[in-house]
């Protein structure tokens, strides 16, 4: 692996960087709806991507069924184009194969480039199809009643792209030497755990920055199933109106009332779950300790939705709980338990920690095992009971871990979740149980303000991201260690 390199190994590997940008850049194209070169007419739903239009026919073709039906289509044309796009797809995870086996010795690359060059080859073809399946769509008879469209810049980036990858491939394939016959496939150890940890950063980045690009609709005046243009752009139109309407003022008070107050109950009882982890490991029997752990972790793996219907069966009217009451003589009456607003805060926080507490005591319990058992062995021998053991050893063993949990617990005060009050909330507690995240969903879903909710989505994160490096920040000054 650490063998001399020739000047053409040398070049070879500075072409490689122009190479994986080309890879990259159409790998992330690939699941933007915006740049997608498949969309070639009205009918194609503006937010598949080009991975959506090579995976699903179905939904490819979903709103096209009126215009086969009147003869202004031809199915054809869209066989084509799934084709193409599938074509498209394969192509460009070719190259990606490439850009991984880039990173190993001169075997693999070898072999990598000619991945990259078929998978390179491939996507020019697919793209090519997919004009050809354009042109078709364009020819039709009735072409304003189908509105042919080709998305000039998203299939020149692939094109571009594909062509600077095939081409570099080629170059590389010229420069490098023939491996000999005896060379196995190697790679450095820093480069398989960073191709291991690959996927992780990808899912990442496909579920937690791509959505960040919606965004964008806090600056537009936007309606559902409008579009944006410079026509409804609004600069900080919506920011402004957070603050100085009255009544979103209210409602914002309001809102942050409850979510602080859950999430303050949330971080304060924080240890929880270590110190239940703590004393599930001091229980001696393993089929106990295994009957505990499990029982308590199940409900984690259980739906708010089957929550509530779990409390609803216990608490309501002419559930277990009341009517147990009456047979007793406790109560004249059906009682519905779940009514009452008194200590809401409290009652949430009960039944989200009878969900979470086996669960979240997981990682405590892993972080028992590590501790080093010469420590207790050495405290037994000093004389130290069971209780001096677990202050004294396990607490500060688990001081960190915690500490780390604490500082992402404090990073999410505003984010408590939405399943939870969805479920429970009623007329009557409403007031109490409309968390951030809620009003939210119910800003933008019930209500419409598409943009309203956006901004306030937008400002919750921006608060976090600054709650975090705050907390960071007064933990290395006050501990000495940090997380970030």
């Amino acid at each position: 692996m650490n063998e001399k390199k020739t000047g053409k190994e040398r070049l070879a590997d500075k072409i490689y960087y122009l190479n994986r940008i080309g890879i990259l850049l159409s790998i992330v194209l690939m699941f933007f709806p915006g740049v997608n070169p498949a969309r070639v007419c009205g009918y194609i739903n503006k937010n598949m991507s080009l991975l959506t239009s090579g995976m699903s026919y179905n939904g490819l073709i979903e709103e096209c069924g009126r215009a086969f039906r009147q003869g202004w289509l031809s199915e054809s044309s869209f066989q084509l184009l799934f084709a193409a796009s599938l074509i498209t797809c394969i192509g460009i995870a070719l190259t990606a194969v490439c850009g991984c086996m880039s990173l190993g010795n001169l075997k693999m690359k070898r072999t990598g480039n000619w991945f990259s060059i078929a998978g390179s080859a491939a996507e020019i073809a697919g793209l090519s199809m997919i004009y050809i399946a354009y042109t078709q769509i364009a020819a039709t008879e009735r072409p304003e009643k189908v509105e042919p469209q080709l998305h000039t810049v998203g299939f020149l980036l692939f094109m571009i792209a594909a062509v600077v990858v095939l081409i570099t491939s080629l170059v590389i394939q010229i420069l490098l030497p023939k491996a000999e016959k005896d060379m196995k496939y190697a790679m450095e150890s820093k480069f398989k755990l960073f191709l291991m940890f690959l996927p992780f950063i990808a899912l990442t980045f496909v579920f937690s920055y791509l959505p960040l690009w919606g965004w964008r609709y806090a600056f537009f005046d936007y309606q559902s199933g409008g579009t944006l243009s410079s026509e409804n752009f609004v600069g900080f139109k919506w920011f402004t109106q957070l603050f100085q309407n009255e009544a979103t003022r209210q409602d914002i008070v309001k809102v942050l009332r409850n979510t602080l107050a859950m999430s303050g109950i949330g971080i304060a009882t924080s240890w929880l779950p270590m110190v239940f982890a703590i004393f599930l490991s001091e229980v001696k029997s393993p089929r106990l300790k295994r009957f505990v752990q499990t029982f308590t972790t199940i409900p984690n793996f259980i739906s708010w939705v089957l929550v509530y219907a779990i409390a609803f069966a216990i608490f309501a009217t002419d559930g277990f709980l009341s009517s147990l009451l009456m047979n007793m003589g406790v109560l004249d009456s059906g009682f519905n338990f779940l009514m009452p607003t008194d200590h809401m805060w409290l009652k949430m926080w009960a039944w989200g920690t009878w969900k979470g507490l086996g669960w979240s005591a997981i990682i405590y319990i892993a972080g028992i095992s590590g501790i080093d058992q010469q420590l207790y062995e050495a405290a037994t021998v000093d004389g130290a009971g069971r209780f001096q053991k677990m202050w004294h050893i396990t607490v500060p063993g688990l001081i960190p871990t915690f500490m780390v949990l604490l500082l992402m617990s404090v990073a999410g005060v505003l984010s408590n979740g939405m399943d939870q009050y969805l479920v429970f909330e009623t007329k009557n507690n409403i007031e109490w149980l409309n968390v951030l995240d809620l009003y939210v969903y119910k800003l933008g879903i019930n209500n419409g303000a598409i943009p309203l909710s956006t901004v306030v989505g937008m400002t919750k994160s921006i608060i976090s991201v600054v709650l975090l490096f705050l907390a960071n920040g007064i933990s290395k000054l006050v501990r000495g260690e940090s997380i970030v």
